[in-house]
Parts: C-alpha cells; sequence; structure tokens
C-alpha cells in the first residue's frame, strides 16, 4: 500500500513543525506520493503569500516537493470513485469538504492510505486507511 500525503503533512513541514525528510526516510519502503489537487492547495499558497519573501520561501520549498514527489492525477478511474463516495455520504448526511474528497478518492482508487493531520474529515470516509503523522 502506497501513502497520499495530505496538505496539512506539507504545511507542517514548511512550518518547521514536522521533519518531513526524517518521515519520508521511514516510509522508504512505499510509494509516496501527493494528489493532483494536494498540488493546488500548495501552490494556491504560494500565490496567497503576505509578500515577496515569503512567497519566494513558500515557491521554493513547493517546487522542491513537485520535483521530489510523483503527483496521482484526478482521472476518470479517480472520477467513478469520487462520485461513489460522494453518493454514498450524501445519503448518510456526512459532508466532507471538496478538496479532502478528492484527495480521499484518489487514496481509494489506487489503494493508498491517506497521511493527514486532519481527524476530523478523512476518518469518515469508508474504506479509507488514515494515518496520522
Amino acid at each position: 500500500m502506497g501513502a497520499l500525503i495530505d496538505s496539512s503533512i506539507l504545511v507542517a513541514a514548511e512550518r518547521g513543525k514536522l521533519d518531513l525528510d526524517s518521515v519520508l526516510a521511514s516510509s522508504a519502503d512505499e510509494h509516496v506520493a501527493i494528489a493532483a489537487i494536494t498540488a493546488s492547495e500548495l501552490l494556491h499558497g504560494v500565490h496567497r503569500a503576505a509578500n515577496p519573501a515569503q512567497r519566494a520561501r513558500r515557491e521554493a520549498f513547493v517546487e522542491r516537493l513537485l520535483e521530489a514527489l510523483p503527483v496521482v492525477p484526478f482521472d476518470l478511474v479517480v472520477s467513478r470513485v469520487h462520485a461513489r463516495v460522494w453518493a454514498g455520504l450524501a445519503a448518510k448526511g456526512v459532508v466532507i469538504g471538496a478538496h479532502d474528497l478528492l484527495i480521499a478518492a484518489t487514496a481509494l482508487a489506487f489503494d493508498y492510505a491517506v497521511v493527514t493531520r486532519d481527524k476530523r474529515s478523512f476518518p469518515k470516509i469508508p474504506g479509507l486507511v488514515v494515518r496520522m503523522w
């Protein structure tokens, strides 16, 4: 099983609250990637930086990540899983953030665990393996 890293992990690493290199080294035996929507969330953070110095730091950090980690696309396979999971949750009245649902669908489609710091959204998704870093 691989691991799909959520942006909460990457933001914590950027802020110095997590040693991402050490954590990735301890997971060297499994495939680690990010979802396409996570790449978008990170790039959004670059564009929202408060000042040019912060933007430059964020951009350097994000570009290093994008070079180091494969980005799993949102394709028709993931779309089908997304629609099924979304409909199932909606039928139960469970609401999950749109981006988290895209990440979860990507993980389920590729048989990955989601690695996150989000204890609220991901555990609500049936069948999803969630790991907290």
